[in-house]
């Protein structure tokens, strides 16, 4: 049984979700604000958390970021605001999917479980036991532990979620353009709207983490009017 954690500050919305989500088969706990959830992290690890934007004291914008720098737990974000300047900044700050208020229960729940058959599928390899590390640009992935390693002998960093499944689709296909399309059906599992910028947000977050100038790529290439391409070697190793 999955368990959820809602950080949400009005009272009645979050004991709604929780009793919603306990009914789906779902062990779901609620807190009010921030530091309750931090609280609430250093004794449990859900599997997932639902993030309110506007939250008293630290709002859901900056928890996430700060949640992203230390967890690769997913995180839905939701928020009465619905402008797309604030889905994509959540998207930017980690948040692995946006949704606005007031939403229907029913599609919180269908998002959920995307979100999380994606997490399982981030954290299980899909390479036998004697090649399961990916080998590219000076870099090393190695799929079973989901972590990424530099030649220059520095501290190996986990990586999971939507960014370690962008990771492994594009080397599973390099030299090879992937629209914007296949990248989002192979990553969030969902068609992509025309305005969904989700992709592009994990394309940028993925060069960060490799150090790839996004204005001058040299591993994965922006391709106009096509999507991405990886154009580097890869070697199994």
């Amino acid at each position: 049984m999955a368990n959820i954690l809602v950080v949400d500050d009005d009272a009645e919305i979050r004991e709604l979700l929780c009793t919603y989500l306990g009914e789906a088969g779902l062990d779901a706990e609620g807190v009010a604000d921030g530091e309750a959830m931090w609280r609430h992290l250093d004794g449990h690890c859900p599997d997932l958390i639902i993030l309110d934007l506007m939250l008293p004291g630290t709002d859901g914008l900056t928890l996430c970021r700060s949640l992203r720098e230390r967890s690769d737990i997913p995180v839905i974000m939701v928020t009465a605001r619905g402008a797309l300047i604030d889905r994509i900044v959540g998207l930017e700050m980690g948040a692995d999917d946006y949704l606005p208020k007031p939403f229907d229960p029913r599609e919180l729940l269908a998002r959920i479980k995307v979100v999380l058959r994606r997490s399982l599928r981030a954290t299980t390899s899909m390479e036998p036991a004697a090649s399961n590390t990916l080998r590219f640009a000076g870099w090393a992935l190695d799929t079973k532990r989901n972590v990424l390693s530099g030649s220059d002998g520095s501290e190996p960093l986990p990586i999971h979620g939507s960014t370690y499944l962008a990771l492994r689709t594009l080397l599973d296909h390099p030299y090879r353009t992937l629209s914007r399309d296949y990248l989002a059906a192979q990553v969030f599992g969902r068609e992509r709207d025309p305005s969904d910028r989700a992709i592009d947000m994990c394309i940028s977050r993925l060069r960060g983490l490799l150090g790839d100038d996004p204005k001058n790529p040299r591993m994965i290439r922006t391709v106009r009017n096509g999507g991405y391409a990886l154009t580097v070697d890869v070697a199994v190793a």
